[in-house]
């Protein structure tokens, strides 16, 4: 071969499509040799002669042409080194670092497909994953305009325990570089879609992908999924009935359909949803576990728990039927099963944020707010950055009376999402047990602004206007307009929303109304409200006005538990003595989230799989939960 003729079919080798170089053959070893990095990858060192290297490096063109096997490639990866290593002239070094760098693109792709098509069957896969990642990102080093190595290390990268911020950008060159390369800029474009937690970039990216594939069922289902997160029902339904039409029976879309429908509270329309799932799989618990789902919603949760019951009956290790059956439990006052339920499930899935959160609900309900703090601290460690999760922390802390950190909390949520309705309840609630009445005015006013009917907020608002003692905020007139619309929205049958409208009679100085509906929320409240609800129409029989100021300390004293005990009454019970908190009942702690992404479908991926489509599970590994307060039976 003359030299001529050689340099050009190096260069075929060398610039040709590392794709071209795939061959189809089967494993003969995966224990080949594995170099680490050398710096003589990509400089050649001193050496007696600048050809020294040259026989080396025809013999690694040969191994090329003939490699059939991992060790084949392992072998040309090594004879290009020594090459490199021995000393070549200038053009050949050159040729040399891309073959190299072809090469390494060939086997980190070929490494990379059998991880992503062996999970979670080998037990290996980190090991190779770690293999064919390094081998990716050495060849990119060298030549960073491929594609299709920069999709595969995004691909590896999204599996357990791998870089996600390094996908991340791996998938953003994948795209820049896909050129006219339309498969994979479908790829790509469908893993970043996946990959972002911004819907409107999701969206923006989705929506080209439609353009390149106007009938694909997966986009279709990604895009109405994305719609739904934005709160756009309607158009999400609109995407799910097009990729059904695509695929007809398509299990993933029938169950994200029924989210859709929930949220447009067509509940009906859900549960025939729920009998096309059966009709399409009727062997597994899906249609069973989405019947409960819906009903869950509906409020109906006896019926709820017969359905989920048939669920675990069919599949008893799925944890998203045991997760949503313990919430169905908790709302039956059922906190013993529940938490079998969801003690079972975290067994199945261990340190499972939504799992987590679902347990801390049940504790707080129980009264055990330490360890459902602790949860919740636990989920925030593993790196959750969702609103909701400070909330709950700050309302456990708020009942705790820790509240130095439970404005931390409500200030870290509202600075994401200043119209929280709940945060700023919970801040406002938090500064009146404080004394700070003017800063918890301005909380209450923003929330009403954002939901006027609120009764819990109408209600603590009325009882600061009418019982605080600086004449300067009391305002009697505004506080009887809200505790009558407090009192309207609850139909009267409240007690401590009844004691704050006799509070602010009583302060426009009509106490014989305040007598009248003084005397009611005595005969409504709970035996550990009639103390303090007796003591206010006393006062009010001597025609005195109720006056409060609460002044507790930012934090509990060391010697004072923090936590009361479950069968001890909260300091909300107890009235409107001074050592009490906010006039309402405090908000809810919210539920924990979704449920997670396995429903029984039956065609559910591993827990390892990998992250390459959007029917994939959520890359962090995480159960991505709706804004706000969280409904179990919800999905985002």
């Amino acid at each position: 071969m003359t030299e001529r003729n050689g340099n050009m079919f190096r260069g075929a080798i060398a610039r040709g499509t590392f794709a071209a170089f795939v061959l189809a053959a089967t494993f003969v070893a995966v224990n080949y040799s594995w170099r680490g990095a050398s710096a003589e990858e990509t400089a050649p060192a001193e050496a007696a002669s600048p050809s020294a290297g040259q026989a080396d490096l025809d013999k690694a063109i040969e191994a090329k042409l003939n490699a059939s096997t991992f060790s084949d490639l392992g072998e040309v990866i090594r004879l290009c080194e020594s090459a490199i290593e021995k000393g070549l002239d200038e053009a050949n070094a050159e040729f040399a670092k891309q073959l190299l760098a072809a090469t390494r693109f060939q086997r980190g792709l070929l490494v990379g497909e059998t991880v992503l098509r062996t999970l979670p069957i080998d037990n290996n896969w980190p090991t190779f994953r770690k293999m064919a990642v390094e081998d990716l990102e050495k060849g990119l080093a060298v030549d960073p305009e491929q594609p299709e190595a920069w999709l595969m290390l995004a691909r590896l990268n999204v599996l357990p325990n791998g870089d996600l911020e390094r996908a991340k950008f791996a998938v953003d060159q994948a795209v820049d570089k896909a050129g006219d390369d339309r498969r994979l800029l479908v790829q790509a474009l469908l893993l970043r879609a996946d990959l972002t937690d911004d819907n409107e970039k999701k969206l923006n990216d989705l929506n080209r992908l439609l353009e390149l594939e106007p009938d694909d069922p997966r986009v279709l289902r990604a895009r109405g999924a994305a719609l739904l997160a934005l709160d756009k029902a309607e158009e999400a339904l609109a995407d799910f009935d097009k990729a059904l039409a695509e695929a007809p029976g398509h299990i993933p879309t029938l169950e994200a359909k029924i989210d859709a429908l929930l949220e447009l509270k067509r509940f009906d329309d859900a549960m025939a949803v729920a009998d096309q799932i059966e009709k399409a799989s009727p062997g597994n618990a899906a249609a069973w576990f989405q019947r409960g789902r819906i009903t869950g919603v509906r409020g109906e949760f006896e019926k709820a728990l017969e359905y989920l019951n048939k669920a675990a009956e069919m599949e008893p290790r799925n944890v998203a039927v045991l997760m949503i059956r313990a919430a169905v439990l908790q709302e039956l006052g059922k906190s013993e099963e529940a938490m079998k339920d969801v003690n079972r499930a975290l067994e199945l899935r261990p340190d499972n944020p939504a799992l987590l959160r679902l347990r801390a609900a049940i504790l707080a309900g129980s009264g055990q707010l330490s360890q459902a703090v602790r949860d919740l601290e636990q989920v925030r460690e593993q790196g959750s950055a969702e609103p909701s999760i400070d909330l709950q922390l700050g309302l456990l802390y708020s009942i705790q009376k820790r509240h130095g950190k439970a404005l931390e909390q409500f200030d870290k949520v509202l600075a994401v999402e200043p119209r929280n309705v709940a945060a700023l309840r919970g801040r406002a609630d938090t500064l009146l047990s404080l004394g700070r009445h003017a800063e918890a005015i301005a909380d209450y006013e923003k929330a009403l602004e954002v939901d006027p009917n609120d009764s819990g907020v109408l209600n603590n608002l009325a009882w600061v206007l009418a019982t605080s003692p600086d004449e300067k905020i009391r305002n009697g007139k505004r506080a009887l307009e809200l505790a009558t619309k407090a009192c309207e929205l609850t139909e009267y049958k409240a007690a401590h929303i009844l004691s704050t409208l006799a509070a602010a009679y009583a302060e426009n100085g009509d106490f014989e109304n305040a007598r009248k509906w003084s005397q009611k929320a005595v005969e409504l409240g709970s035996e550990n409200e009639k103390e303090a609800l007796q003591k206010e129409l006393e006062s009010y029989k001597r025609n005195e006005p109720v006056r409060e100021l609460i002044q507790e300390p930012l934090e509990p004293p060391a010697e004072t538990p923090a936590e009361p005990s479950p069968e001890s009454p909260s300091e909300e019970e107890k009235g409107t003595e001074p050592e009490a908190g906010p006039k309402d009942q405090p908000p809810d702690i919210p539920d924990a989230p979704e449920a997670p992404q396995d429903s029984p479908t039956g065609e559910q991926p591993p827990d390892d799989a990998p992250n390459g489509q959007i029917d994939a599970p959520a890359p962090k590994g995480e159960i991505d939960a709706p804004k706000g307060e969280i409904d179990t039976f919800h999905r985002a």
